[in-house]
């Protein structure tokens, strides 16, 4: 496994395995790996000869009261969990190397951020593309692979690849959890040992709204403030819950037989910031 720092190093090491005349994907990260990344490098592996895994904890997609500076780094578990995973290339920079100095452009969003993450946390998917354009750019992947826990993001993604014309096959790997059913995060190392055992609660109240709709329920509202309430019981602190449409992402009071909708939620449980979705057809 080769491990770079720089972007010119980066592609030299590209033009290597370019040679070889194989598939390339790209699997983009912030360290701090756990299971869940190993299946997105591991998906990246069933999809393409030569796997990219960048480390690189953006600051441009958090905002000023949020964790940048305590967001867990551990770059050599990262690279020994990234050398077992088979990764052939590591490409972990330091901030100098992707933005410079200075930047004078940015990426906008006219839809698609109004809701969800995007709604409460505002230039969040803007620093993503920023950085996510960048990595394309860099690397110049054939496939690049996120998961559906940041469904959203992926989305967003998946616009930006259309309307920037980027040649890359987008690839959506399925939420990784817990025994008990927590979707794996980084950020579940905040969690102290009773938070972490009421965390899943999320997930549940997903499931349960979920099931009531594939048994026949059209408006899912009251079914949604009930577990509001009773997630507000036990603890969490609701940013949102709600059924989102899978094209617009935006919210859907009545269901309709053929579509698609994305539930989910994002709460705050102690200081720790749980987010979770599961997609529904009709």
């Amino acid at each position: 496994m080769i491990v770079t720092h720089t972007i010119e190093n980066t592609r030299k090491a590209i033009r290597t395995l370019r040679e070889k005349n194989g598939r390339l994907a790209l699997v983009p990260t912030m360290g701090a790996l756990h299971n869940g990344h190993l299946s997105l490098i591991k998906l990246a592996r069933q999809h393409a000869d030569f796997v990219v895994v960048s480390i690189f904890v953006n600051p441009e997609q958090f905002g000023p009261s949020e964790d940048f500076n305590s967001y867990p780094r551990d770059l050599d578990k990262d690279l020994e969990k990234c050398k077992n995973a088979h990764a052939d290339i590591v490409f972990a920079p330091e901030r100098i190397h992707v933005y410079g100095e200075k930047n004078v452009l940015s990426i906008g969003i006219d839809s698609l951020n109004r809701h969800m993450c995007g709604g409460s946390r505002p230039g969040f998917f803007e620093g993503v593309l920023l950085i996510v354009n960048k990595l394309f750019n860099i690397i110049k992947p054939d496939i690049a692979v996120f998961g559906q826990k940041d469904i959203q993001q992926f989305l967003i993604i998946s616009r930006m690849i259309q309307e920037f014309n980027h040649d890359i096959e987008l690839v959506m790997a399925p939420v990784e959890r817990a025994n008990d059913g927590l979707a794996l995060s980084s950020r579940n190392a905040y969690l102290s040992d009773k938070e972490r055992a009421a965390a899943p609660g999320l997930y549940r109240s997903l499931q349960y709204i979920c099931s009531m709709m594939k048994q026949g329920v059209h408006s899912p509202e009251l079914l949604i403030e009930h577990q509001k309430s009773e997630l507000e019981a036990k603890g969490f602190k609701i940013d949102y819950l709600d059924l989102f449409s899978l094209k617009t992402i935006e919210p859907v009071h009545t269901l309709h037989k053929g579509s698609a909708y994305i539930l989910a939620g994002a709460v705050l449980l102690g200081n720790t910031r749980l987010i979770d979705n599961l997609l529904i057809e009709l």
